[in-house]
């Protein structure tokens, strides 16, 4: 994972990536609740042998939507995935101070 790389620098590779004739997925964070580490906007591309660019997250919900974008790339069905913990373990999954997100996952053709 690259968090220096800006929003513009994610969405250039989805788009070079596919022009290279990767199968690729994008991911969106589109809504969060409490304190959540990206904000709405932040992306990461995903493409079939599991390389990345950007953040959506963080910890395990990065893992996560990893793995989901495979399955997205796979079927072509995108998906809308949502994460919350309690405060006590927001930190072993990324989500510091109990924070929500909701992520979108699509198949970029």
């Amino acid at each position: 994972m690259d968090q220096a790389a800006t929003e513009q620098d994610v969405l250039a590779a989805a788009e070079r990536w596919r022009k290279e004739g990767r199968k690729v997925a994008l991911a969106t964070v589109v809504e969060t609740w409490g304190s959540a580490p990206r904000p709405v906007g932040s992306h990461l591309v995903i493409d079939d042998k599991d390389n990345f660019l950007g953040s959506v997250s963080g910890g395990c919900v990065e893992g996560a939507v990893v793995a989901a974008a495979g399955e997205v790339i796979a079927s072509g069905a995108p998906k809308m995935l949502e994460f919350g913990v309690a405060d006590e373990t927001a930190w072993k999954v990324g989500l510091s101070c109990g924070g929500n997100i909701r992520v979108y996952v699509e198949k970029v053709d």
